[in-house]
């Protein structure tokens, strides 16, 4: 009797593990028919519910991260080599957004690639706001020349604040004096043109500047505009295409003299130099800068940042030295300067084939 009960025992054990075993075996396959797209819309709706969650939780954590943002130093990126305009546009800038936000904003430097190193660099930073970079021309540029992948794709844009027209710069001792002068001796003797990098908005002036006056010359690219300058003043190299506030303690020293403008108008600080169409040549380059960040950066942060560059660009330090530079304040917020960017690479983009660059 008591074996007989045991059995039974044992026998409803079994059966109910059985039923609960076919009751998890039917829910799996529910849930399976159902990712087949054939058992009804409760696996999706689970599925749907559980993605909605996840969305709207990281959308939560975005909002959160943004409205703490920022929490500690932020790293502005600069490409280019200190103290030419690039480094010095970021450090003023930087200053500025200092005050505003109310955490330190680092400079660094790195140099390399026309500009390509450093924006490489900000491009494969995290998306957090805790990276950001200055961004000259060359980034519209530097896929049109074959030097990399890069282009405005690849990154968000926060601002712009910088226009620069390039100029004509020469040694004081130079055998020339006015542009007419500099081009005739140009076409008889190969001059050596110094720029900011091979395919740098101050290579292509040069090459563009060349193509329009009929004269070739040997190309020496350096780590920016500071140290070809520097190269010019030591006789290193006979002229330079860069900006007029590049060069323009040169001139002020007695060391270096300025023929000619790219740009539309002229310089206010030298209103006697006339620009390149004035004399006969249809040419008008000018580098630019602003502020990117990696891509899929949030745009509350990327708000918080333009807010706070658009500050600093408003401030009297940064009027004058634009002022004194020779530079054109051109101030462009996010989605206006991102298409601004765009139409500069497709411009690029037709122009650097024609000029045997690539």
């Amino acid at each position: 009797m008591k074996k007989k009960k045991t059995l039974t025992g044992f026998i409803v054990v079994m059966l109910v593990l059985f039923l609960a075993a076919c009751g998890s075996s039917g829910s799996s396959g529910s849930s399976g028919s159902s990712d087949s797209g054939s058992g009804g819309n409760s696996g999706t709706s689970a599925s749907t519910s559980s993605n909605s969650g996840s969305q709207a939780s990281q959308q939560s954590e975005a909002k959160d991260t943004a409205s703490k943002y920022p929490e500690r130093e932020i790293q502005l990126i600069v490409p280019f080599a200190a103290g030419g305009a690039s480094d010095s546009i970021s450090r003023i800038i930087a200053k500025g957004m200092e005050e505003h936000l109310q955490k330190p904003v680092v400079v660094v430097n790195k140099t390399g690639g026309t500009g390509g190193v450093g924006l490489s660099f900000v491009e494969a930073s995290a998306n957090d706001g805790y990276i950001m970079g200055y961004t000259p021309v060359e980034l519209t540029m530097h896929k049109p020349l074959g030097l990399s992948e890069l282009e405005p794709s690849k990154f968000e844009f926060i601002a712009q604040v910088t226009k620069i027209p390039a100029a004509v710069t020469v040694p004081i001792d130079a055998p020339y004096n006015t542009l007419e002068e500099f081009v005739e001796y140009a076409r008889n003797n190969k001059l050596t043109v110094g720029s900011s990098g091979a395919g740098s908005i101050w290579h292509v002036a040069a090459a563009a500047f060349g193509q329009a006056a009929g004269f070739e010359f040997n190309h020496v690219p350096f780590d920016g505009a500071a140290p070809a300058v520097t190269a010019l003043m030591g006789g290193h190299i006979d002229v330079v295409m860069v900006s007029v506030g590049e060069v323009k303690s040169g001139i002020e020293a007695g060391k270096l003299k300025l023929l000619g403008v790219m740009s539309n108008e002229r310089d206010p600080n030298f209103p006697d130099v006339p620009t390149l169409k004035e004399a006969g040549y249809d040419v008008e380059i000018a580098g630019w800068g602003g502020f990117i960040l990696p891509k899929g950066t949030p745009q509350d942060i990327i708000d918080i940042l333009a807010e706070a560059i658009e500050k600093a660009a408003q401030s009297d330090e940064f009027k004058e030295f634009t002022q004194k530079q020779g530079m054109l304040m051109e101030y462009k917020k996010g989605a206006e300067f991102k298409e601004f960017a765009e139409s500069q690479f497709q411009f690029f983009s037709e122009l650097i084939p024609t000029m045997g660059l690539k």
